[in-house]
């Protein structure tokens, strides 16, 4: 068990006033059997009303509406939660489901949907030729193959931190060698795609007491990929590491584009957007820090 208090702040800033569109907000956890939120708090300057709702994942997001002109746009979220590090057998997995390839219950398919579908084009195969190239031989075991795709990712490419806006395709990072969290979590997602897993985007939090996983403390996106008798098994492929109890899951999507913690519109000028800046701080209850850097 451990507790931890994390402080997400982002900041928008304008050369001149502003008119602000409704902004949605995904930052708020959802409580589970491995989460539990303690308190939370969510402030906006300037002052917005607040409506709650639950997006089609069951995701809890905040639609703010705001009235006063502005230069400068606040979101700061704080939450203080508990994690717990869930112990499982590591095989513990329905027989039918050990050896790949295997197939999905009915029931399975049906509420994976979307899930176990590509969304990136690839003329060429080379997404579908790289995935299956970690099939070793047939049948092999299903979690040894997850471990290899997962860790395949880091191996092929190579990290890079990036602010700009937008994720590159599968192909695209194959093709340059390098990406961020989120183009890491969506190459292994597509990937697992490819092979007949259904796989989703997950956002959140990493922390990591000795701050040497990369993205610890901001944000970061990893892949749950499901396998019947363990459920959704989280791989994190920026760090090679599977079901890691340092993930703080926020929210869950079928695509990376519904992942985003802030998105809004603003009415002004085209010049008036300035920048955009976010902190992220995790501190654990007994004290220690962990600082953001850019995913």
């Amino acid at each position: 068990m451990t507790i931890l208090d994390v402080r997400h702040t982002t900041v928008y800033r304008y050369r001149r006033p502003v008119r602000l569109g409704d902004h949605r907000l995904m930052l708020r956890p959802r409580d589970s059997h491995d989460l539990r939120l303690i308190e939370t708090s969510l402030n906006l300057s300037p002052p917005a009303s607040i409506r709650w709702i639950h997006d089609i994942f069951g995701n809890s997001i905040a639609l703010a509406s705001f009235t006063d002109p502005t230069t400068e746009l606040r979101v700061e979220s704080i939450l203080r939660l508990e994690t717990f590090a869930v112990e499982r057998p590591v095989f513990q997995i329905t027989p039918e489901a050990v050896s790949y390839p295997f197939i999905y219950s009915a029931d399975d398919r049906i509420d994976l949907g979307r899930l176990l579908d590509r969304q990136y084009p690839d003329p060429t195969d080379r997404l579908g030729a790289w995935a299956r190239g970690f099939v070793r031989s047939s049948p092999t075991d299903t979690l040894a193959l997850l471990a290899d795709l997962n860790s395949g990712v880091a191996a092929w490419v190579k990290y890079q931190s990036r602010e700009t806006e937008g994720t590159q395709t599968p192909s695209e990072t194959l093709n340059r060698g390098w990406g961020s969290c989120r183009d890491f979590a969506v190459l292994l997602i597509e990937a697992a795609r490819c092979l007949g897993f259904g796989a989703r985007v997950v956002s959140g939090y990493l922390y990591s007491p000795s701050a040497t996983a990369i993205g610890a403390g901001t944000t970061h996106a990893w892949a749950d990929i499901y396998v019947p008798g363990s459920g959704w098994i989280a791989y994190d492929p920026t760090n090679g590491t599977i079901d890691s109890g340092d993930l703080i899951r926020v929210a869950v999507t079928r695509d990376i584009g519904q992942a985003v913690p802030i998105a809004g519109t603003f009415v002004g000028a085209p010049d008036s957007f300035l920048g955009m800046t976010t902190n992220v701080i995790v501190t654990p209850e007994r004290g220690g820090v962990v600082k953001a850097a850019p995913c």
